[in-house]
């Protein structure tokens, strides 16, 4: 994941030099991605509808052969033949997109290594020298606290440090914890300075470990966007059976289909999920997972309209 971390590094960096300022960056970046992202979606977009449309018959194929798996198989490779689709027609666009999240993830974790190139010798020092004076608090995010701390740092280089207990005990770590604050080099510091100033948010605060109330706007929004999208795309793929009679018997093998019961677990378990990864991460990372939600769900408004005017014509 770390070759499409530092490509779109490059891209995130480019847009920061133009804006100076990482929440405006990573809107823009957000919007750029989505974007190149259009012929992708399309094609998944014409992908699940041509599936929707093969979901009755399959749910019939599932009930008569629930207890015959390889004739299910057979029948259900048969059925794919006779429409001309193939049942990994979706792989590419789930792989494409699961790079992208961890691709993305890597980036916004780690912006020194992947926006700012960083070399990892100079993170090291400083992250050493946190950990050194008690700064660092080992949240998983060494990069985020790093910028986040880089005024401390510099205080660091004319203050007077009181020892804790362990380097007063350890002559020799107290001695290399000076000779680190030596090598402090304010020039250097603020080549790692990012803007992450957003509408009165630090961006490299993570909510959990902030007393700030401000710090939980964020994820309460990325939370509420998050669970209103999967809702929107779960309603749009449910197949719309044409009468009451179809409906019944659709109601009834749903419980024999477990693509259903996935969707289901899965409608459960999300809500819960978002909560927990909004709440442990730097608010860059739900910011951008915020405006992912929300092009997502205007990007899957507007396909919806578009393919549905092409089908009618």
């Amino acid at each position: 994941m770390a070759f499409f971390a530092n490509i779109f590094g490059y891209l995130l960096n480019f847009i920061y030099n133009l804006v100076k300022n990482y929440g405006v960056a990573i809107i823009i970046f957000s919007i750029v991605v989505k974007l190149v992202m259009i012929p992708i979606s399309i094609k998944q977009q014409k992908t699940m509808k041509k599936s929707i449309k093969l979901q009755s018959k399959m749910k019939e194929i599932q009930f008569k052969y629930k207890n015959n798996p390889e004739k299910l198989n057979r029948e259900t490779m048969e059925l794919y033949k006779s429409e001309n689709m193939s049942p990994f027609s979706g792989c590419l666009s789930a792989i494409v997109q699961l790079i992208l999240l961890f691709a993305v993830f890597f980036l916004v974790k780690s912006p020194l290594t992947y926006m700012k190139k960083v070399d990892a010798s100079v993170i090291e020092k400083y992250t050493t020298i946190m950990q050194q004076n008690n700064i660092a608090t080992n949240s998983g995010y060494p990069e985020i606290e790093l910028i986040r701390e880089i005024d401390t740092i510099k205080d660091l280089k004319n203050t007077n440090i009181n020892n804790n207990e362990e380097q007063t005990e350890n002559t020799e770590s107290a001695e290399n914890a000076e000779n680190k604050l030596a090598e402090i080099n304010d020039e250097e510091l603020e080549s790692l300075r990012i803007n992450m100033d957003f509408l009165g948010l630090n961006l490299a605060q993570v909510p959990t470990r902030s007393s700030d109330w401000k710090a939980y706007i964020i994820p309460v929004l990325y939370v509420i966007v998050a669970i209103l999208s999967t809702r929107l795309i779960n309603s749009t793929n449910q197949v719309k059976t044409e009468n009451k009679e179809n409906k019944e018997k659709s109601e009834g093998e749903d419980d024999f289909d477990p693509m259903v019961q996935m969707n289901k677990n899965m409608n459960l378990m999300f809500p819960i999920m978002y909560v927990i990864a909004a709440l442990l991460t730097p608010l860059g990372l739900a910011l951008y997972w915020l405006m992912n939600s929300l092009l997502m769900i205007i990007e899957k408004l507007i396909l919806n309209k578009l393919l549905k005017d092409e089908e009618e014509n």
